[in-house]
C-alpha cells in the first residue's frame, strides 16, 4: 500500500517539495543520490539519501497541529539511523539558499553508509542477476571427473 500512495504523492508534490527536488535531483548535492516521496518503515518522507541516511521532509500549514505525530515519527526513523532535516514552505519559498546550504552541511558531516543500497533501475537488476549468478558458481560443489 505504501509504494502505491508514495507513487501518488511523487505525481502530487506541492509547490515547496518541487522547488526543493529540483535542487536535489541528479546529484547535485554533494554527488549524494536522494529520492522522493519515499516509503521507510511505515511512513512516507519527501526526501531521502540512503547513502547519507539523512531525510528531509518540507512542511506545510497542515503540519502545525500534528507536532506529537511528527516528533514520533521524527523519533523513529532516528532509532532507525536516520537524521531527520524539517523545514517549513514559507522557508523553502523565502531562503531557499539557506535551506540546499543546510542539507548540504548535514550530508557532510555524515559519512557514506558502509552498504548502500543498489542503485535503482535496469542495470541494478542486470548487476544483481550477475552477481547472483556468480555467487551460485562459487557456492556450488565442484564435481571432479573419475
Amino acid at each position: 500500500m505504501n509504494h502505491s500512495f508514495a507513487r501518488q504523492l511523487r505525481k502530487n508534490m506541492t509547490d515547496a517539495e518541487q522547488r526543493i527536488w529540483y535542487k536535489l535531483r541528479h546529484r547535485q548535492i554533494n554527488n549524494c543520490k536522494f529520492r522522493r516521496q519515499a516509503p521507510i518503515g511505515a511512513y512516507i518522507v519527501d526526501f531521502v539519501c540512503f547513502e547519507r541516511k539523512l531525510v528531509v521532509e518540507v512542511d506545510g500549514s497542515q503540519h502545525a497541529d500534528r507536532g506529537q505525530k511528527d516528533l514520533e515519527r521524527t523519533q523513529w526513523l532516528n532509532s532507525q539511523g536516520f537524521r531527520v532535516l524539517r523545514f517549513w514552505n514559507h522557508e523553502v519559498f523565502e531562503d531557499g539558499d539557506w535551506v540546499i546550504d543546510t542539507i548540504a552541511e548535514a550530508l557532510e558531516d555524515m559519512p557514506p553508509h558502509p552498504n548502500p543500497p543498489p542503485p535503482g533501475g535496469k542495470e541494478s537488476s542486470e548487476q544483481t542477476a550477475q552477481s547472483i549468478a556468480e555467487t551460485a558458481r562459487l557456492l556450488s560443489p565442484c564435481t571432479e571427473k573419475t
